[in-house]
């Protein structure tokens, strides 16, 4: 890496120029810059806002699951088999499944390799067991915090071998050239935020032949989200960059606490703990799944399998199926306007119809579970200290006693299946730029749960050998670089300049212009998605982008980051509002983790009433059988565009020729 200083419009900014820059610091940046580093690219560097206050160290569930090919038990498994069930969630391109499904193996033992304390039985088998839509036992687990020991393994040995991190610097944008088809990136813009009050505002300049970002999905979006609330995304960067999204409109939702923010899946909800809303003083306290189910057995079997059938799902909204609960908490707690509870201290307590709980109630494959497991226990927190104590350890260590109070939860936003489009090496539509992580919208409508982790391990490890392979080069001269970035670099300039300097009457603060984003897409773009309320909102949600531009305001050069965060966030769910327009424009309906309300289609419940009557998406539709892609263009104009899901390519295993391939380096190619 070389450093130097550079003058652009009379300021003087910082220079790295470098090979590859990684931006973003959780598990997928990280493997990919300690990947790059084994293959041998050392001209690299790691660029972050806050190292380790992303959603790798600082999310998990009751067991937070990794999912990989199976490599225990007598039935077999194949990469094929994985891939196919991988795409069967739908609008999953296939050659992606399969690269994610070949990887898997290769990208768990790595990080086995690291220290990552998976678990194996005394013949060396990682056992598995099955999650949401999962047809087998494919997932593993390292306890609660998966991901963040995934996090840590990873960061020491970005530490070892000594790879620079930039910590502390926001980037707020991306820096290209060229059109069209030929148009490349070049490096990027980051805040120092240790400088802000500098005369050139902590700008520094990435020259860097390659960009990997790895920052996650848009967490920031919503009210009511499970993602770290340092988690905010910063898809603004790639849509102004002019890069190609796809699934914009597949985001995961699901039960979790929200006090301290935490999935409530898997153990939490297989110890059936009793649910209750109050008002919103904690009175008039009212076990309200009661009223939806014919007795206790139903009642009580929903709720453990809302464990592994974690996610909202509308298929299985109807006829008792585990996702009414959710539906119900909805009701509860945005409709009704109480607060919902899980209430670990005693067992549903029936009422009415429905006799109190015990375990011989249940269906017999959840009785089997509990049976097994040992939990048999008087009360759900004995249950879950038996089957699952690190579950409950975790809450204690965030100030929540499970024995002493109840936990406090709602439907919140989980995780974006969609992000932005990548090839078989995880290479954006924009030469040079790899989406890595959640950031990468690989996944589809559903995926089996863990195999985010997983497409995050493989995605970067083959962004890293493309890199390492066909992108080694050095980046642009520092002259060619100026001419490049000068114009963006003085329009963001400028901008944070106008920020500081704005006049406080009519300007729009950061945390109002968040707060508007956040209301409108956990009204109309959550679990929920009513579509002339999308129709009205995605207008209202440009004029918010719009108006961010020309408006925002910071009381000191200290909040531009802030600021720059809003910008992006304002700018991402104005495109997210235009693809979910398009979706539902196009007939979309209910299907993956969200409703859409249909007059034409029945209620989940017959006491919830038409207004929540809705119809699922078929497998026949024109949405399934394509895929959504987005882009903004030059003129800040959404352009959409249907393609069709490519399906898992057919084996073609001929050792010779793929022997002969490999030596001659035929391997590693550009795709599209």
């Amino acid at each position: 890496m070389k450093t130097s200083r550079v003058r652009i419009g009379g300021q003087s900014f910082p220079l790295h120029s470098l090979n590859t820059i990684v931006i973003g610091s959780g598990a997928a940046g990280l493997n990919a810059a300690v990947r790059l580093h084994e293959f041998g690219q050392t001209d690299i560097a790691v660029v972050t806002d806050r190292f380790g206050a992303g959603t790798s160290a600082n999310s998990g569930s009751d067991k937070q699951t990794y999912y990989k090919l199976s490599l225990s038990g007598d039935r077999p498994d194949s990469a094929f088999d994985m891939a196919r069930d991988l795409a069967a969630g739908g609008s999953m391109h296939g050659d992606i499944a399969l690269a994610e499904a070949q990887g898997s193996l290769e990208a768990f033992f790595h990080l086995v390799g690291l220290g990552v304390p998976f678990p194996h039985d005394r013949f060396g088998a990682y056992v598995g067991y099955k999650t949401d839509h999962d047809p087998r036992q494919r997932a593993t687990s390292a306890g609660p915090l998966t991901s963040k020991l995934m996090f840590e393994a990873l960061a020491a040995e970005v530490r070892h071998r000594k790879i620079r991190v930039f910590d502390g610097h926001e980037a707020i944008a991306l820096l290209a050239e060229g059109r069209g088809a030929a148009k490349k990136v070049i490096g990027a813009v980051a805040l120092d935020k240790k400088k802000l009050s500098s005369r050139n505002r902590g700008f520094t300049l990435f020259n860097a032949a390659n960009v990997i970002l790895a920052t996650g999905g848009p967490g920031g979006m919503y009210e009511h989200s499970v993602y770290p609330e340092s988690q905010t995304g910063s898809h603004g960067l790639l849509f102004e960059a002019g890069a190609v999204a796809h699934n914009l409109t597949e985001s995961q939702f699901g039960l979790a606490s929200v006090k301290f923010r935490w999935n409530v899946s898997g153990s939490y909800q297989q110890v059936v703990p009793r649910y209750i809303s109050t008002d919103e003083r904690g009175g008039d306290e009212r076990e309200f799944l009661n009223d939806y189910f014919p007795d206790m057995g139903a009642l009580a079997t929903a709720v453990f399998l809302k464990g592994y059938q974690w996610p909202f799902d509308p298929r299985k909204a109807v006829d008792g199926g585990s996702s009414l609960i959710d539906i119900l908490v909805h009701e509860e707690n945005v409709v009704k306007g109480r607060r919902v509870f899980l209430d670990f201290r005693r067992d549903p307590g029936g009422g009415g119809k429905l006799a109190p709980f015990e375990p011989s109630l249940l269906g017999p494959a959840a009785y089997g579970y509990l049976e097994r497991s040992g939990a048999l226990m008087a009360t759900p927190i004995a249950r879950l200290r038996k089957m699952n104590g690190p579950a409950a350890d975790l809450y204690k260590s965030h100030g929540i006693d499970l024995a002493r109070e109840p936990l406090e939860i709602a439907v919140c936003a989980q995780h974006n299946n969609g992000g932005f489009r990548g090839s078989v090496w995880w290479e954006s539509s924009l030469r040079g730029l790899f989406p890595v992580g959640e950031v990468c919208g690989t996944h589809g409508v559903t995926r089996p749960g863990g195999a985010a982790l997983n497409a995050g391990q493989v995605g970067s490890a083959r962004a890293a050998l493309f890199i390492a392979r066909r992108r080694a080069g050095r980046p642009l001269a520092a002259a060619a670089f100026v001419r490049a970035a000068k114009a963006v670099v003085l329009e963001k300039h400028g901008q944070a300049g106008a920020m500081i300097n704005r006049e406080k009457t009519g300007s729009l603060a950061p945390e109002a212009c968040v707060a508007e984003v956040r209301r409108r897409m956990s009204s109309c773009a959550a679990a929920v998605r009513d579509p002339e309320e999308v129709r009205v909102e995605k207008a209202r949600a440009r004029e918010l982008w719009l108006r961010a531009r020309r408006e925002i305001r910071v009381a000191s050069a200290r909040d531009l980051a802030k600021a720059f965060k809003a910008l992006d966030l304002a700018l991402t769910h104005a495109v997210y509002l235009e693809a979910i327009g398009e979706y539902l424009a196009r007939g979309g309906k209910s299907r993956g983790s969200y409703l859409v309300p249909d007059p034409a289609g029945r209620p989940p419940h017959p006491l919830l009433g038409e207004r929540w009557a809705f119809s699922l998406s078929g497998p026949g539709d024109f949405v399934n059988a394509n895929i959504l892609e987005v882009r903004l263009d030059a003129a800040d104009r959404v352009r959409r565009k249907w393609v069709p899901v490519r399906p898992v390519p057919a084996a073609d295993g001929w050792f010779e020729t793929t022997w002969d391939d490999f030596r001659k380096d035929r391997i590693v190619v550009e795709e599209g």
